[in-house]
């Protein structure tokens, strides 16, 4: 196991994984991390599970020092990372020596970014997860976001770490858009509470995300959405991208730490595949929405699926290609009067 030493902590760095579901009902927020499709690139390249812990970084990156050798990869939005002073390639996992450090020059392009350490981050498994829930001061580094001086664990890597390090994914595995975030949308569970003028708007109008916009969930400002009668319900739960509009007319997509459950009309839910674009939004960005289907919903979901098998597959190629067997030996050996052989390979 090795450490890593945060200098300075960033704007907000927590420890995410992919989420505590299973709690809803029991009135737990799901949380986890906000781009799930960075999450996952970031976890893969260091050999790790998809949902295994690791940093989320927001806007201002921190200063972190590693105090062991270390493997790591910087996904998801362009923070401009930096070791030792010298750009990091996104998208790829890099070596680190003890005394390393790695910091963030500043934000040039998304709101977010994720670092992964092979091994992964160890902290309490909380009801299955590993994620901050700071409202709660609950998962992650002590319920919180760090702060300076905080010393995280990483676990085992699982494979060698040279064999770890080096490895790549395209810049464009994930697709985030244009300067306008394209967002597909399922209507419901609530849209025949809204006009059919207030339905036109939603897909007719370019909206700008708010200074209301965090973990919680993005306010929208533009078009207002025009109701039938009122925007109140009986309390129902709420999932990931769902677009709430209360009375005022503005949308809310409800994001990782939102609540469990919401009395305000829902006019319909961002599709999942897309829900990465709108956590990489920052204030001031323009959205925009497009109706789709929940077959068609379902058939991008397992496209993205499979692309992250085959990247799975691809890096594991990537580690096997590096590794030469250069001499092998046979031994035969006695254990308990019972007869072995065993072949021993050298690597290079």
């Amino acid at each position: 196991m090795g450490q890593i030493k945060i200098v300075n902590a960033g704007l907000m760095t927590t420890v995410q994984d992919l989420g505590r579901y299973g709690y809803q009902q029991y009135g737990m927020s799901v949380s986890g991390a906000m781009d799930h499709a960075a999450a996952m690139q970031a976890n893969i390249l260091v050999g790790n599970d998809d949902g295994e812990g690791l940093l989320e970084v927001t806007i201002m990156g921190p200063a972190i020092e590693f105090l062991n050798p270390a493997v790591f990869a910087v996904t998801g939005g362009d923070l401009q990372p930096t070791i030792n002073g010298d750009s990091v390639q996104l998208n790829k996992s890099i070596s680190a020596n003890a005394g390393d450090r790695l910091a963030f020059k500043g934000l040039k392009k998304g709101c977010r970014s994720y670092v992964a350490f092979a091994g992964g981050i160890d902290v309490p498994v909380v009801m299955g997860s590993k994620s901050t829930f700071i409202k709660a001061n609950l998962g992650g580094f002590e319920g919180r976001a760090l702060k300076p001086g905080d010393i995280l664990s990483i676990g085992n890597p699982k494979a060698f770490m040279s064999d770890l390090a080096g490895r790549c994914l395209n810049e464009d595995f994930y697709d985030y858009g244009s300067d306008i975030i394209e967002l597909r949308v399922v209507l419901g569970p609530q849209d025949d509470a809204f006009t059919f003028e207030g339905i036109e708007t939603l897909f007719s109008s370019i909206y700008t995300a708010s200074n209301n916009c965090d973990r919680m969930g993005y306010t929208l400002e533009g078009d207002k959405i025009q109701h039938k009668e009122g925007a109140d319900i009986i309390s129902d739960g709420i999932s990931m991208g769902a677009i709430q509009v209360p009375s005022k007319g503005n949308p809310i997509i409800m994001m990782a730490d939102r609540q469990t459950t919401g009395g305000y009309t829902k006019i319909g839910n961002v599709i999942t595949v897309d829900l990465p674009k709108i956590a990489q939004a920052k204030p001031g960005d323009k959205i925009k929405f497009k109706k789709t289907t929940i077959e068609e919903a379902h058939n991008l979901i397992k496209e993205f699926n499979k692309k992250i098998s085959e990247a799975k597959s691809n890096l594991a190629a990537q580690a096997q290609s590096k590794r030469e067997i250069i001499n092998t030996k046979i031994f035969n050996i006695r254990v308990n009067g019972d007869s072995y052989s065993v072949q021993v390979e050298e690597l290079k």
